[in-house]
């Protein structure tokens, strides 16, 4: 049996060093981004400071630390923010091992979604490594839930299938319901999904930015119009990118989230109101249920 449609039957590795800059969507701070190939490990976020490493993070949800609005790793008191959108791309790229090097706390959000970090990873190429690609299988359905007796209920879960797919469906005032029903791989993933940008409205990012200031929290510090998909009303500024572009961004984000498992899923994912809290939610469901997934390979 070959590997799913569209991927490959071995890991895989940058073919050279990737560099990118720009600012952090929270932090607002200026960060340099360094991501090296690797042979083993899978990903590694290495926090530089002055010139040295202050701490070496793997992409695992053993380390995931609830933050507003981002997916956070921490060892000690170091931490990387807002990791969802480059190990989506990293994934849906299938490169399974890279350090990811930088030099302050928060991975820049660039345009806003993860067409850059899609366009930068191609361009530097990718090496296939002697060892078989490994997916995560479901085996049996895995479900949570949040806010059930509301009429904002979220529910996620996950079940078997022969290949990487989701249905997810976001309400949004002035915009309706939005759904996406479709199969994850990496040519899907890059023409339809890593477009798609990070959005929020503009009265209640300004709240969201102050209230941030008055707790000592970053929150959207670096938001601008030219990285986010600003909503004033029922309308973006600028314009949409794709149709349905804001259901389209929650499952960039899940993709990212579920990638802290290590490895693309044999399965299918159903969404409502998906969260980055309901996102690990799922994720620590699953691995906690030992007999509800399996490791599998397929011949190169």
């Amino acid at each position: 049996m070959s590997a799913p449609a569209g991927w490959h039957g071995d890991q895989g590795t940058l073919a050279r060093n990737l560099e990118l800059s720009g600012r952090g969507l929270h932090t607002g701070r200026r960060v340099n981004v360094r991501v090296v190939p690797s042979e083993a490990g899978g990903i590694i976020f290495r926090r530089m400071g002055s010139g040295r490493v202050l701490a070496e993070l793997p992409a695992s949800p053993s380390i995931r630390l609830a933050q507003p609005l981002c997916t956070t790793l921490q060892i000690d008191s170091v931490r990387v923010r807002t990791v969802e959108h480059l190990l989506a791309s990293l994934l849906a790229c299938e490169i399974d091992h890279a350090t990811v090097e930088l030099d302050a706390e928060e991975v820049p959000i660039l345009d806003g979604s993860a067409q850059p970090w899609i366009e930068a990873i191609t361009n530097c190429g990718r090496r296939s490594l002697s060892a078989r690609k490994r997916f995560i299988r479901v085996l049996r359905r895995v479900s949570v839930e949040d806010g059930v007796g509301s009429k904002n209920v979220r529910s996620m879960s996950i079940e078997p299938s022969d290949r990487y797919e989701m249905s997810v469906r976001n309400d949004l005032k002035g915009f309706g319901n939005l759904h996406w029903d479709g199969g994850i791989t990496p040519a899907s993933f890059a023409a339809e999904i890593a477009p798609s940008r990070s959005y929020g409205r503009v009265k209640w990012a300004a709240l969201a930015i102050v209230a941030g200031y008055v707790r000592g929290v970053p929150i959207l510090r670096g938001a601008r119009l030219s990285s986010t998909a600003a909503i004033v009303g029922s309308k973006v500024i600028g314009g949409m990118r794709l149709p349905d572009e804001f259901v389209r961004h929650r499952v960039l984000d899940l993709v990212g989230d579920l990638a802290l498992a290590g490895a693309p899923l044999l399965g299918r994912v159903t969404a409502v109101r998906p969260s980055h809290e309901m996102n690990y939610r799922l994720l620590a469901a699953l691995l906690a249920d030992r007999d509800a997934w399996e490791w599998t390979g397929f011949p190169a």
